[in-house]
């Protein structure tokens, strides 16, 4: 078995109360795999941080209810102990765009839009559900909140809650008679002053690399996780049964990564594929660098804060991130800039989502409003704002790219505060002869309503360029298309500095 984490809404302590278990498992030495519910890449790699294992999404939106039950159980197969933080509130998700599960009972109100939610995760793998609650500003009506939960959907089973930011013991006892009746175990008490507070900006966390205390805060999770959790009932919970024959076909490689694996990798010799990798560059899905490797590719980990780029490379993957924040020492780094436009402009295939979208335009402009000088490949400059853009997206293909073939459909996710500023270029400013629209995309949230659709990222030869995160998993034709289209371009000679 394992545990959902789930939340009655975001910001009632989710993070917390996970990070909380999974340090006092460490503490314990036990072996432990967490995973995510949605596309969140900062949540991951605190669980990481805590647990040295790669904490694994599980959203069937950007890949598929088959995937998400195939990767829970290949990624449990060798562990103690699982855990999973949910997403939002419980019920929070989307429409599925005819990809639900059906619903058992018509007379059941269920929520329309709560597909890739904590719910249908919880159902999805048959896990029990430990509910989180904010009692800061409660009392008796905590009963009311936790029925309510726990009675709208009947194919939930709830191993108990874990009432957070308790006030005093009075507080305490107020809260426990309020629930004595609904029988339903509190497997954990965290008190007010035991709030944990991670600092956090423009797209929430401070990543776990950026923090120079965290051990500390660790420590006093654990201490925490250690003192206010009913563990003789939660350790039953969280620990994995022995694979039964049907998980355990999940747990081999998919037959279709076998198939394009074998396709890919004709000769012996690998895939350079250069992977920029620091403070500035980081959101990446695990699970994407493992299909990578699986299919040929050597992953070579750089900085573009402060190295110079490989050598021998036949592609370059930019992930997200924050170069906004590094944006000055990034603009300072006056080697890697030139190599990286020379790179794109010798036909080297590149696929570059959000952060990294921005790092090959020809400026980005801060939150201060100070400008500083990118690559250069896109004629766009980044300019930060207040608006938040966020939201899955459906998005077709308009042209052949590196990974996609013109009107292929994917799904992703987008989740920034910048927008492109087209610049007008004279002469021969471009390094690029065609630059065209990458998608066609619609929202698929309830933050951005379907619509016409929009034009968004760009692309031209073998440059893919787009806000859009995407995750492989599903979908392994097109990680493999990019490093088919990788392993035809000869090795990259850096003429901007041979020293």
């Amino acid at each position: 078995m394992a545990l959902v984490i789930a939340g009655e809404r975001s910001g009632v302590g989710k993070t917390t109360v996970t990070l909380a278990l999974l340090a006092s498992l460490r503490r314990r030495g036990f072996n432990v795999q967490s995973f995510k519910v949605g596309p969140d890449y900062i949540d991951p790699m605190f669980h990481q941080y805590v647990t040295g294992r790669p904490c694994r999404n599980l959203d069937p939106v950007l890949t598929s209810e088959a995937y998400v039950g195939q990767c829970f159980a290949q990624h449990t197969a060798s562990v103690e102990f699982a855990l999973v933080e949910g997403v939002m509130g419980l019920f929070d998700g989307v429409k599925a765009l005819g990809k639900s599960e059906p619903m058992p009972h018509a007379q059941f109100p269920l929520p329309k839009n709560d597909f890739a939610s904590t719910a249908h995760i919880a159902r999805l793998l048959q896990l029990p559900v430990l509910l989180v609650i904010d009692c800061s500003r409660l009392s008796g009506s905590v009963a009311a909140i936790t029925h309510g939960y726990r009675s709208l959907d009947p194919r939930l089973h709830f191993a108990g809650i874990v009432l957070n930011r308790v006030g005093s013991d009075r507080h305490l006892q107020l809260l426990e008679e309020a629930l004595e009746p609904l029988q339903l175990p509190i497997l954990g008490v965290l008190r007010r002053q035991d709030n944990i507070t991670l600092p956090d900006r423009h797209l929430g966390l401070v990543p776990a690399n950026e923090l120079t205390d965290l051990d500390a805060v660790l420590d006093k999770l654990a201490h925490i996780g250690k003192n206010c959790f009913n563990w003789d009932r939660l350790l039953p919970l969280l620990k994995i049964e022995e694979q039964t024959t049907d998980k355990h076909r999940y747990t081999q490689m998919p037959e279709k990564h076998l198939r394009l694996s074998a396709f890919i990798c004709g000769s012996k010799s690998k895939i350079r594929l250069g992977v920029a990798h620091d403070r500035a560059f980081n959101f990446y899905y695990q699970d994407n660098l493992d299909i990578l490797e699986s299919f040929g590719a050597e992953l070579v980990f750089w900085s573009p804060l402060k190295d110079r780029l490989p050598a021998d490379l036949q592609g370059l993957y930019f992930g997200g991130g924050f170069p906004e924040v590094f944006a000055e020492k990034l603009s300072k780094n006056s080697q890697v800039l030139p190599a990286v436009k020379q790179a794109i402009a010798a036909g080297m295939p590149v696929y570059a989502e959000c952060g990294g979208l921005m790092y090959l335009c020809e400026e980005i402009v801060d939150f201060e409003g100070h400008t500083w000088q990118m690559v250069g490949a896109l004629p766009a400059t980044a300019v930060m704002g207040k608006r938040l853009t966020l939201g899955y997206r459906q998005a077709t293909a308009l042209q052949n790219t590196a990974l996609l073939a013109a009107g292929e459909t994917v799904y992703g996710h987008e989740f920034h505060r910048s927008e492109l500023t087209l610049l007008e270029r004279e002469g021969e400013a471009s390094i690029i002869n065609v630059l065209t629209p990458l998608y066609k995309a619609v929202g698929i949230s309830p933050q951005l309503s379907a619509s016409a659709g929009v034009m968004e990222g760009w692309t031209s030869h073998q440059l893919h360029a787009s806000y859009i995160h995407l995750h492989w998993g599903a979908c392994p034709e097109m990680p493999a298309r990019f490093l088919q289209n990788c392993s035809k371009f000869n090795h990259f000679s850096n003429s901007v500095d041979k020293s």
